[in-house]
């Protein structure tokens, strides 16, 4: 018969047993061993993931070139195929691998291949499209407002808003004096830029420009002998806000800034319609390249 004291030792004794690893139930290590390098595999797999890279690569250079001076100069203008059929070419990527490259490299390619090439493809496309479609090489850009229009504080005008092209006034009164501005921008040369701006009001239009940018002078002196913390929008300030870059309508100083004397206007909906454009030699695929805006100016009476 066994007593408790003796039990009681008996079981410490085996923990200390087991903790010290005595126990014939201790479980077996497991095995670190790294598998085996085999350097002619691996060599055999960085031979296709170069081919592949080279290939791809090539076949995007390729079909930028193809677009920027077979497909683009048979276009007008910008349009959604030119960038729609160069990025649905990335799904002939894989038929492509296996009509070039040897089969017996091609079998060692995964879908993170396939992935990996595709992006690679539509990178190496886009990369060299952006080249050869900005200034120097070419400049398929066409010249617009700088950032919109807006309108000089006045009296009467208790209150202004921006935006979907519609510049928006609440006056109190029945008219108030509007001055307007804008700026032109482009990538070469603004000042070169063809102007034509027109106000429609009730079936009257009034042809505010029609112009190249550098010969409206008048509206560049308007522009400049206005306050620039007069206008509506206000100021671009920079990130720390701690510097005025001056008025959010154009502050670019490659920008030409315009401005006009529209009178005085009540209320209702002046319609504003707005063509630039630019024709030069060696510019790119099209021979002129025009961009055109309607907007409008609201006017509400209030009070």
């Amino acid at each position: 018969m066994v007593d408790v004291d003796t039990a009681m030792r008996a079981s410490a004794y085996d923990k200390r047993k087991r903790a010290r690893g005595g126990s014939g139930d201790k479980e077996e290590p497991k095995s670190r061993a790294l598998e085996p390098f085999k350097p002619d595999e691996h060599a055999v797999k960085e031979v296709a993931d170069a081919y592949s890279m080279w290939l791809v690569i090539l076949y995007g250079l390729g079909i930028a070139l193809f677009m920027r001076y077979v497909f683009m100069p048979t276009t007008t203008e910008p349009s959604r195929i030119l960038w729609v059929l160069p990025v649905s070419l990335a799904a002939t990527v894989p038929s492509l691998h296996k009509l070039v490259i040897p089969s017996r490299y091609v079998e060692l390619y995964t879908g993170g291949n396939w992935f990996r090439a595709c992006f690679l493809f539509v990178f190496s496309w886009l990369a060299l499209t952006f080249v050869l479609s900005n200034p120097p090489l070419s400049d398929i850009a066409p010249p617009t407002t700088s950032n919109g229009i807006d309108i000089q504080e006045a009296d009467g005008i208790i209150d202004s808003s921006w935006g979907g092209g519609e510049y928006s006034l609440e006056i109190d009164r029945d008219e108030v004096h509007v001055v307007m501005g804008l700026g032109v921008a482009d990538n070469i040369e603004a000042e070169t830029a063809k102007v034509l701006i027109t106000l429609t009001h009730k079936g009257n239009t009034l042809i505010l420009a029609n112009d190249t940018a550098g010969n409206l002078t008048d509206a560049m002196t308007l522009f400049e002998e206005q306050d620039s913390g007069d206008w509506l929008r206000g100021n671009e300030t920079s990130l720390t806000r701690k510097v005025n870059l001056g008025p959010k309508v154009t502050n670019r100083g490659e920008d030409i800034p315009l401005a006009w004397d529209l009178g005085m206007l009540g209320p209702g909906t002046y319609e504003l319609h707005i063509e630039m454009s630019e024709s030069r030699e060696n510019m790119g695929p099209w021979e002129v390249n025009e961009w055109s805006k309607d907007w409008e100016i609201k006017i509400s009476q209030t009070g």
